[in-house]
């Protein structure tokens, strides 16, 4: 079990992304709290490197994520200083750091393996060999919903935009990873097929929501 000194820490971590996450608030115009995608892994990776349960772990990073791009999201919507782009940006890299964590980590504290899989070269959880059903069906829904809500802002700023349908392609060609994640957690046997319809759905939903710029002609 954790210390007193390590329950502290983790504490801290909490509250300095939290800082982040209401940055905008201090009024100080300047675009910080976008590291708060960031900083979500400090919190997560803490309570992982203490031995905790890596699946819960993930969990708590997706709801941190999900939070932070509700935010974001909102911003958007209102037309605040937020950018898709920029939201997309920070995201990914918070995504590709905690993908070096899971490879750097477990290499150096082998006990972290414990309830991970290793793909190629990083150490993940499996939600489907996990032993608490509730918790793995957690794992799924916050899962979904960080897809969601990445999709959501992107529909949001594209809505009524002049857009191609080679560009739509490229928007639903981004998705794909996210949709074989989603259709690995959810449904692995049937991968293949639960991608393609999520990328069919998306695909006609930005046909719909978007301009040819030809309309008028």
């Amino acid at each position: 079990m954790a210390d007193a000194g390590s329950i502290i820490v983790l504490i801290t971590f909490f509250i300095i992304f939290a800082i982040f996450l209401v940055f905008d608030l201090l009024g100080r115009n300047e675009k910080y709290s976008y590291l708060a995608y960031i900083v979500a892994l400090l919190p997560v990776n803490m309570y992982w490197g203490l031995g905790y349960d890596p699946l819960v772990a993930y969990i708590i990073l997706f709801i941190l994520w999900d939070i932070t791009i509700i935010r974001d999201a909102i911003a958007v919507f209102l037309k605040k200083n937020k950018e898709i782009n920029e939201i997309l940006m920070y995201l990914f890299l918070g995504i590709i750091i905690q993908l070096i964590m899971t490879a750097i980590l477990p290499a150096i504290n082998t006990s972290l393996q414990a309830g991970n899989d290793l793909v190629w070269y990083f150490w993940l959880p499996n939600v489907h060999t996990h032993p608490i059903a509730s918790v793995a069906l957690i794992f799924q829904i916050v899962a979904t919903l960080l897809v969601l809500l990445v999709i959501i802002p992107l529909i949001l700023d594209i809505k009524d935009e002049e857009a191609s349908v080679p560009i739509i392609i490229v928007f639903v060609v981004i998705f794909i990873l996210p949709f074989l994640y989603l259709s690995f957690i959810w449904l692995p046997e049937a991968m293949g097929v639960l991608t393609l319809l999520f990328s069919v759905i998306l695909f006609t939903l930005l046909l719909l929501i978007t301009k040819s710029g030809k309309e008028a002609s």
